[in-house]
């Protein structure tokens, strides 16, 4: 390992959850729904961690994790419009008293893409007042938990919500689209189920957009005003593109980047105090070398959350990895993979980018949305019929990086 310690003091070292995706027992949402119709895959009692987060935060300890990020479920808090439910609000207050109780900082996500069955029938994020909705959750979420958070996510991943629910249609609300009869590919190279997607869709597509962008407005201004105190980031997937030495291919890179992730960064760059970085995978335009592949097909480029971390430091705002990682069931090429990321990490913070934390993804193996439980992205293996957990090679390397980077 490189004996030049380049990690700030402080900085965070973890991984990460979201509610839906290991919580189990949550029937009231968008996703739930779909799973009973037969559109995704079930999620039922998932890594039941609502009952066993105890467990796993002391696994986390012990592979010396100094921060942890999870996501609390919208659907819990306000079951039905305009109210909240002081149980479900009294648990993830529990859960982050446990983080405390182990030394291990919480980032808390306030939307981790599931919405309660009332929004999602009532017109989901395509509703004039969305952005209202989601201010008055926020808030709420914020004015019970900033006494023991002081940092909170606002939305997960816009983009990818947008593009897989109104573009590929693989995802609530289900809203496909095909141009000059092709269906848009997803993002894992398969072909979406033929759908004809109308103009309709399109317009959602775009409007959309635009209400996420102007939910983590509102959201932002109201957590401000009831506490100023607390650090409010935005998570963005960065998938970075980059062109061959053909000038077309450059500049082919250049303008996909600004649509993945420029236009939106772009929308709320005044109103965020922090950045949270998903980095999984790039695109190459041109070239002609041959990537390994994970389980889920995206080509095995760790090193360039380098590039990740560089574009995003024209934002000039402190950045959070929130979430990188690999599909990997055998465990064969996790451990390599995290010391490439974390090598990439290190370069970037030599070269100045303000960069606070790192957190894989994910903690515990999970449901991984519209592919079920059938991809292995957790530092710990779950067996889903007795809930057993144990703890992957790979995470005691990451122990060591984290150990070796700490002193």
């Amino acid at each position: 390992m490189d004996s030049k310690n380049v990690f700030p003091k402080g900085f965070l070292w973890g991984a990460a959850t979201a509610s839906y995706q290991v919580e189990g027992g949550i029937y009231n949402c968008d996703w739930a729904q779909a799973a009973a119709e037969g559109k995704v895959p079930v999620c039922g009692d998932a890594c039941d961690h609502y009952n066993r987060y105890q467990e796993d935060f002391d696994i986390a300890k012990s592979l010396g994790h100094n921060a942890h990020r999870f996501s609390v479920e919208w659907a819990r808090i306000e079951p039905r419009e305009g109210e909240f439910d002081t149980e479900a609000i009294e648990h993830y207050r529990t859960v982050l008293r446990a983080l405390h109780e182990r030394g291990i900082e919480p980032i808390v996500t306030l939307w981790h893409w599931t919405l309660p069955i009332w929004l999602y029938e009532g017109g989901g994020v395509e509703r004039k007042d969305f952005s209202k909705l989601f201010a008055r959750y926020a808030s709420h979420v914020v004015a019970e938990l900033s006494d023991l958070c002081t940092q909170f996510s606002t939305i997960n991943e816009p983009g990818v919500f947008v593009t897989h629910g109104y573009l590929y249609g693989c995802r609530p609300p289900f809203k496909g689209v095909r141009i000059l009869g092709i269906d848009i590919e997803k993002d894992y190279g398969e072909k979406t189920s033929a759908r004809i997607g109308r103009f309709s869709h399109i317009v959602s597509f775009f409007r959309v957009q635009r209400n996420l962008i102007k939910a983590h407005n509102s959201a932002y201004d109201a957590i401000k005003e009831i506490a100023p105190f607390v650090q409010v980031s935005v998570v963005k997937h960065v998938r970075f593109f980059v062109g061959n030495w053909n000038p077309f291919n450059k500049l082919l890179a250049v303008v996909a980047q600004y649509f993945q992730s420029g236009h939106f960064l772009r929308g709320v760059v005044n109103k965020l105090d922090v950045i949270g970085l998903n980095y999984y995978k790039s695109t190459h335009f041109g070239g002609t070398e041959v990537f390994d592949m994970t389980d889920i097909g995206w080509k095995v480029t760790p090193w360039e959350i380098y590039d990740a971390l560089k574009y995003l430091e024209r934002y000039k705002k402190p950045i959070l990895i929130t979430e990188a990682g690999i599909a990997d069931a055998r465990d064969k090429d996790r451990a390599e993979y995290i010391r490439k990321q974390v090598a990439g990490v290190a370069r970037a913070l030599e070269e100045g980018v303000d960069v606070r934390g790192h957190f894989y993804w994910s903690l515990l193996d999970n449901y991984e949305w519209d592919d079920g439980f059938e991809m292995k992205f957790g530092l710990v293996e779950i067996n889903y019929e007795t809930q057993e957990r144990t703890i992957r090679p790979s995470a005691y390397v990451y122990k060591d990086l984290i150990v070796h980077y700490s002193k």
